[in-house]
């Protein structure tokens, strides 16, 4: 168990690639149908299922990710079954931000909008903000090790920008939003064990909540993160539940939270 005073949540999940409950390796999927894509786990099980599954449990502040166009009514049948119990992302915009707040949603993720030209653009970040509000905004910061950095990734990790995760970045963009969303993409889906890097890096510098994702395989990942992190990055686990298909016991995972985590206010 982690020693640390400090307080470490689970987050999570729920993935919804063409309207099905998925859990899909970090970066096989892209805009183009290339038949890379590998699918760990296909859910027979509705959206909705596992959002009251993690009602039940009170676990807040995960994610519903929607992995391509065509996923929102099922986002938003697992938005109103846990209302205000977990965030919306995937194609997130100015214009259509809004609808998954009134869906039940407690956050929007952005992730690509917000940059231009491999920039992040201050004009799209201030027009997020003037839709949703700075207490409804996650700001995604998905990344990939280059040359012992971490660089963020958008368009469904296939493009590299020219932004790195640093003190300065995280400072800076945490004027902008409530939380930051951090999948390590190079890992994620993989089950091959946590960017010990770059959990340190959060756990340091973000002056911000905080979730990583990405290589979780264990409850004893849960607990390094937890002294890693310093004890302020939370996690989320995906293929490797046995919700999800994986070996890791959900209910132990549940156990370890109601043991380690602060409840919000409801």
């Amino acid at each position: 168990m982690c020693r640390l005073l400090s307080i470490m949540n689970f987050r999570p999940c729920i993935d919804i690639h063409q309207g099905a409950v998925k859990q899909i390796v970090g970066g096989t999927l892209s805009d183009s149908d290339s038949g890379s894509l590998v699918t760990n786990f296909e859910s027979k099980k509705p959206p909705s299922y596992y959002a009251g599954l993690y009602r039940g449990d009170t676990l807040y502040g995960g994610h519903v990710i929607m992995l391509g166009p065509g996923n929102e009514k099922a986002a938003c049948e697992a938005l109103s079954a846990f209302p205000r119990g977990l965030q919306a992302g995937g194609g997130i915009r100015p214009d259509n931000a809004a609808a998954f707040l009134d869906a039940g949603a407690s956050h929007v993720i952005v992730t690509s909008y917000i940059f231009d030209d491999k920039a992040i653009s201050r004009s799209k970040l201030h027009k997020m903000v003037a839709a949703v509000g700075k207490k409804r905004l996650v700001i995604d910061l998905s990344c990939k090790k280059t040359n012992n950095r971490y660089v963020v990734v958008t368009r469904r990790w296939q493009d590299r920008t020219s932004v790195e995760l640093t003190k300065e970045t995280l400072e800076f963009l945490a004027e902008y939003c409530d939380e930051f969303l951090v999948h390590a993409a190079d890992v994620e889906g993989r089950r091959a064990g946590v960017e010990h890097g770059l959990v340190k890096l959060l756990g340091s510098f973000s002056p911000i909540p905080v979730t990583y994702a990405g290589g979780i395989r264990s409850i004893d990942d849960m607990d390094r993160i937890c002294t890693e992190g310093a004890g302020r990055v939370d996690a989320t686990i995906g293929s490797a539940l046995d919700i999800f298909g994986g070996t890791v016991s959900y209910r132990k995972v549940v156990e370890w939270h109601n043991a380690h985590s602060a409840r919000p206010a409801e």
